[in-house]
């Protein structure tokens, strides 16, 4: 357990450390955001430094790396295509970002190209994910969808895990990037989502089948390093929160966003939970449902009746809040506590699942 408390630690430090130093860089450089026009609740935020993911995710590698580093053992397989996830999706969010600054409009990489982006980085990820076996024959992905494990009967085969794989990195990275928006929101968010695989990965590595071998074992090729990881992305988020708490210093943009989500999905994917993160990541599943919701239905009023309408004040849905006059403030510690009650309750059915062996 010392690597993963390691890994915390020097994750937090560098991340209260390194954010601030980020946000001074990036104001002297005039890299502020732009706040679109329909939200003028925000434009008072209008030019705080964004990229701020960019100390988040800097701050989780190091503190990854460094911690296998003092431990003496190598990162494994899985964590390395789980950080190929989040840094690469933070990339594609950095240009994103960048852009956006530079043409001094809200706009950045055209959605085309920006999916092209999230492909490209997903395909490698679930491709190699599925062809690097270890001694024990077990690959950092499985080829079967998952809940709590893998579900027999339900083997998708390698073609179609890929698709599989790239529609949760894709609706999982774009749930962080919807969710943001308000001071905290996403970094509180995310933290609490890192710490619940943390919590899962730990309980895999001391009930898994290559150690403990007991009835409901698990089989996760590497969940002691996913567990390193998890910890190093939970205390980066919360150390970039210190900053980023209303009212923010620094915003953690799409870099932070896109990358952030990736990871998550690549930890439910490589934990063999992917089910489960509609549970644990109930607040990006939302955020998505209520764009879809608030899209879909205006364009099937304006086909029916010829006038649009809308369920949602504003879409996402944090935003319909904010619109009906709600603080901020407010609605950010209410989404963290829905947030927090839906992390309890997924790892909650993760542990009752494995007490139905014992």
């Amino acid at each position: 357990m010392k690597a993963i408390m390691l890994g915390g630690a020097l994750s937090l430090v560098l991340s209260l450390a390194l954010t601030p130093a980020v946000a001074r860089f990036f104001l002297r450089k005039g890299l502020g955001q732009p706040i679109h026009d329909d939200m003028p609740m925000h434009q008072v935020k209008q030019g705080t430094p964004t990229m701020g993911g960019s100390a988040v995710i800097a701050a989780a590698a190091v503190g990854y790396l460094v911690a296998h580093l003092l431990s003496g053992a190598g990162p494994s397989a899985s964590g390395v295509l789980v950080l190929f996830l989040l840094v690469g999706l933070g990339v594609v969010g950095f240009l994103d970002d960048y852009l956006k600054i530079t043409r001094e409009r809200n706009l950045g990489l055209r959605g085309r190209t920006k999916l092209i982006g999230q492909t490209l980085v997903a395909v490698v990820f679930a491709v190699l994910a599925v062809r690097l076996p270890d001694a024990d024959g077990l690959t950092p992905a499985s080829t079967f969808v998952s809940f709590m494990r893998d579900l027999p009967g339900l083997q998708l085969g390698a073609v179609v895990f890929v698709v599989w794989a790239l529609f949760m990195v894709s609706a999982t990275s774009n749930g962080v990037n919807l969710i943001d928006g308000m001071d905290g929101l996403s970094a509180g968010t995310c933290t609490l989502v890192f710490a619940g695989y943390t919590i899962i990965s730990v309980w895999q590595f001391k009930q898994s089948c290559a150690t403990a071998g007991l009835p409901g074992c698990y089989h996760v090729r590497d969940p002691y390093d996913l567990a390193i990881l998890a910890c190093s992305l939970a205390a980066a988020c919360a150390g970039f929160l210190w900053w980023n708490a209303n009212p923010a210093r620094i915003f953690i943009g799409d870099t932070g966003a896109l990358g952030l989500g990736g990871a998550i999905a690549g930890l439910a994917i490589t934990s063999r939970t992917e089910l489960l993160l509609v549970v644990i990541g109930g607040l990006f599943v939302a955020a998505n449902a209520s764009v879809i919701l608030q899209r879909g239905y205006f364009k099937l009023t304006r086909r029916l009746t010829g006038t649009p309408r809308r369920i949602f004040l504003n879409s996402p849905i944090q935003h319909h809040f904010a619109l009906k006059g709600w603080p901020e403030i407010t609605i950010v510690i209410r989404f963290w506590i829905i947030g927090g009650i839906l992390v309890a309750a997924g790892v909650g059915m993760f542990y009752a699942e494995w007490l139905t062996y014992s």
